[in-house]
This record gives structure tokens, C-alpha cells and sequence, in this order.
């Protein structure tokens, strides 16, 4: 069942305005959540946020926005300083910049949506911007209010629709030459890369929703059953034999004993 739409709002490029309508790529909240209870009467325990010095509790017109800016010393901000700041945007996704679709590496993808036509007099419009980008190979930026927060946007085309991701902002992304140091310029066994090769080849499938199963919420799913229906909940998985695997010494004996294994693995 499709998911209902969650924000309704127009898409502006230009002098060009049609209406829209977003909802959410992901289906989080069908995963098993659980509520904290107290264990002798069952009942939920609620949070409450109490002063850290008193120990009193505090009602919502006590709590201030406060940025610390020394051992338990805050600067206190008010709800109409941070809407000064705010963006306006909370209803119009103006498209002001293209880039190429490459441009645009996958660390910076936060969250997926499905964005369409939300009128049938806005589709031609829509179509238009859409083919558009896929015709340039380009995808459009733009900001928006979403989740209570600004958010940078990347809107790219994709069939009939378009994939409206929210971006990380630039502070929020690592760059990876802090991490992946050169490696040693050794040189390498041309005989490995063929092995390894070899390996991947062998294990080459056509991806589909199966390979990415979560297999622990099955087995809640399992255990609540059997608890509600008052039986023993199912018995929990052996622990995995042997010891942790260590250092291999020898690549190419490894990769040889590795495709051996996978010929024998593979059916037929």
C-alpha cells in the first residue's frame, strides 16, 4: 500500500510553478519498536526533562534554546531569535542550481522521496522539468524546510517521477583523504587479481530486495508470536564455532582453497 503523503507544496523553476506532492522512499516505521515499561507493573515510563542542579522538573514554558559556551555557562536564545534565521521556504521547492548527476558523490545522500504532480493541470509542467534534467544529465538544488529543519535538496529524475533526496550539509561530511592514506606501491601478483576476479565472478548475482533481509526482526517477530500465544519463545541461535579468523599469511593459498570451495558450493 502506498504510504500517504506526508508534504504538499509546489515545485518552482523559474517563472514555471506546479503543484506537488512528496511522501517518504523508506518505510521505517514498519520495523519492530519497542516501548520502555516498568517491569513490576507493566505500565510505560515517561521522560521528563528535570534541572540538572534542582532536580526539579520543568513545564515547556521554562525550557530556552541555550549554546554552551564554557563549564555550565549558556548563552540563552529565544524561539523568535532562531525563527530570525529560519528560512521561509516551507512550501516551495525553488529549483536555483543545476549540476551534473556525477557531480554529486553518494556520502552526501541523507533521506530518499518520491516527488510528483499533485494536479493534473500541473503534469505538463512537471514532465517538462523533469525530462528536462534527464535530457542535460543534470539533477537540481534547492532548500526546503522539512523534519523542522533547512535542508539542502537534490531532486533527480527517475521514470515518470522524481527522487527528491535531503543532502548532508558540508560540515557534516569527512573527507576521505583524513582516512584512505596512499597505499605502499608494491608490486602486485597479477596471478591474485585473476583469482580474486575469479571469486567475485562466482558470486555474481542480479540484485534484488532479498539480499538486503533483515533477519533479526524476523526473529522478533517470532518471539512476540510465540509470547502472545503464551508458548516458550523460539530458541536463540548456536554460537558460531571456531576461533576468530586471523592475519592470512598466504593470499595465494587462501584464494586457491577459496575458489575450491566456491566450486564445490556452486550447484551442478
Amino acid at each position: 500500500m502506498a504510504p500517504r503523503t506526508f508534504w504538499k507544496g509546489y515545485l518552482k523553476l523559474s517563472l514555471v510553478t506546479c503543484p506537488v506532492a512528496m511522501m517518504p522512499a523508506t518505510l521505517p516505521d514498519e520495523r519492530v519498536r519497542f516501548h520502555t515499561l516498568n517491569a513490576r507493573t507493566g505500565n510505560r515510563v515517561v521522560s521528563q526533562y528535570v534541572d540538572a542542579v534542582t532536580g526539579k522538573p520543568l513545564g515547556e514554558d521554562d525550557e530556552v534554546k541555550g549554546y554552551r559556551r564554557g563549564e555550565d555557562d549558556y548563552v540563552m536564545l529565544e524561539e523568535e531569535e532562531l525563527d530570525a534565521v529560519a528560512l521561509d521556504s516551507t512550501r516551495t521547492i525553488d529549483i536555483a542550481t543545476f549540476v551534473p548527476r556525477d557531480a554529486i558523490q553518494w556520502i552526501w545522500y541523507d533521506t530518499p522521496h518520491y516527488l510528483l504532480p499533485d494536479d493534473p493541470v500541473g503534469e505538463e509542467a512537471f514532465s517538462v522539468i523533469r525530462n528536462a534534467m534527464a535530457s542535460t544529465g543534470t539533477v537540481g538544488i534547492s532548500r526546503l524546510v522539512l523534519y523542522r529543519r533547512e535542508r539542502a535538496l537534490m531532486l533527480e529524475p527517475r521514470g515518470k517521477g522524481i527522487i527528491l533526496w535531503t543532502l548532508r550539509y558540508g560540515d557534516e561530511v569527512r573527507s576521505e583523504g583524513d582516512y584512505f592514506h596512499p597505499l605502499s606501491r608494491s608490486n602486485q601478483d597479477p596471478r591474485l587479481m585473476a583469482m580474486v576476479k575469479t571469486l567475485i565472478e562466482e558470486r555474481l548475482v542480479s540484485w534484488n530486495a532479498k539480499l538486503v533481509d533483515d533477519p533479526v526482526q524476523e526473529k522478533l517477530l517470532d518471539i512476540i508470536a510465540a509470547k502472545k500465544k503464551g508458548r516458550k519463545r523460539p530458541a536463540g541461535p548456536e554460537a558460531e564455532s571456531g576461533s576468530r579468523p586471523g592475519n592470512v599469511i598466504d593470499i595465494m593459498d587462501a584464494l586457491r582453497k577459496s575458489i575450491g570451495a566456491e566450486a564445490k558450493r556452486k550447484p551442478g
